[in-house]
């Protein structure tokens, strides 16, 4: 075995920078059993382990800045939530990243996307103006003084194609609940979420600052994201800047909506419908039954429970940085979720996360399952309805 140095420099600097709670673990493994890489074959689900990972973080040791090991993480939060210690291993992750993307070692397939977050507020390359692009052929109104809520459209809905569906279907359903809403437009920059799990404080600092004083300026008080990444970020990174605004997800908004009759599901469907929890949602937030009481207002339809939902769900593999990562077949922890869904009997897969659908679309195409599955958001269902 070769011998490993040991920089107690960079212990004392990766606690600095956020892992408080390092020190905490007793190594008993929980999060290793509980991460979904163990479900899965291949070199980063045989290099990457999460306990061995936090133990050189306590040290000091070289070794955990390796890429496969250190930028694997999906930071779905599964260890987390049952580390009997409260680890906060998802804050030590994220400061052992800061520690080498700091020091400008950021892995060379994320360099391009920190690099459009700076240049262009977003990380998907796209012009500053083409933002407001998904509301083409939209009556979206604008944020003003008497606009009771800020609806902030994730960065890949606003330059996906596939993903723009999403923001639109989810203006139109809060448009025909009588909401009173609207979006501010090209001066909005990525609320900067993936940005510092990846590791990169600055940058976050950077558009976190940005968005702070605009919406500071605009007046905002209440904000819907279309995002669980949003809403958790807007909800808790920001909050500890001084925000103080209401942060909701767009289904605890249509949830009422639809309690109250205001949006009215006509349509019938016969349809068997599988719900996948979104980590950031679920695990992160704590909404499971918002998404559910939307889903069975669909006259018809008939919801089939995953075998691993709600605070058991499987994650999809987008958080974390990780939409950008390439995994090859077989490795994909989407496959599995689709694989989920077929056993079940399902003949949709729905989710309230774009970058949910992002992963489970290339995996259900990647498996060859798309004459067979389809992968769908919950409001364009909805919409559908209606």
């Amino acid at each position: 075995m070769e011998p490993k140095n040991i920089l107690l420099e960079m212990k004392d600097y990766i606690i600095e920078m956020g892992a408080e709670t390092i020190n905490w673990c007793m190594q008993c493994g929980l999060c290793t059993n509980l991460c979904p890489w163990r479900l899965v074959p291949g070199q980063t689900s045989g290099e990457f382990n999460i306990r061995h990972m936090q133990r050189l973080g306590q040290m000091g040791i070289e070794g955990f800045e390796d890429e496969n090991i250190l930028f694997a993480c999906s930071t779905c939060g599964m260890c987390q939530n049952n580390c009997p210690r409260g680890v906060q291993i998802i804050d030590n992750v994220r400061a052992m990243r800061a520690s080498i993307v700091g020091g400008g070692m950021a892995p060379a397939g994320l360099r391009p996307i920190l690099g459009s977050c700076h240049a262009n507020g977003n990380p998907w390359s796209g012009p500053r103006e083409n933002r407001t692009q998904w509301q083409q052929g939209l009556d979206i109104p604008q944020f003003g003084p008497e606009t009771e809520y800020f609806l902030f459209v994730c960065c890949h809905s606003c330059y996906d194609p596939r993903s723009m569906k999403i923001a639109r279907s989810i203006a139109q359903l809060l448009l025909r609940g009588g909401v009173n809403f609207g979006v501010i437009g090209v001066e909005e920059n990525c609320c900067g979420e993936s940005m510092r799990k990846v590791g990169d404080e600055e940058l976050f600092q950077k558009l976190a600052g940005a968005n702070m004083e605009l919406f500071a300026a605009k007046g905002v008080k209440k904000i819907i994201t279309t995002s669980p990444h949003c809403l958790w970020s807007f909800k808790n990174d920001y909050s500890k800047l001084g925000a103080e605004w209401e942060v909701f997800h767009y289904t605890e908004i249509l949830s009422r909506l639809s309690a109250e009759g205001k949006i009215a599901p006509k349509v019938k469907s016969d349809r068997k419908v599988c719900f996948h929890d979104p980590c950031y949602l679920g695990r992160h937030s704590g909404i499971y039954d918002a998404p559910r009481e939307l889903l069975s207002s669909i006259q018809g339809i008939e919801i089939r429970e995953l075998q691993r939902s709600r605070e058991s769900s499987l994650c999809c593999a987008g958080g974390g940085g990780r939409i950008w990562a390439e995994a090859p077949m077989g490795e994909r922890f989407g496959e599995l979720r689709v694989l989920d869904a077929i056993s079940a009997g399902a003949e949709v897969l729905a989710t309230s996360c774009p970058y949910c659908v992002n992963m489970m679309t290339d995996a259900c195409n990647s498996l060859d399952k798309q004459d067979s599955l389809e992968i769908k958001e919950l409001s364009e269902l909805l919409l559908e309805s209606l």
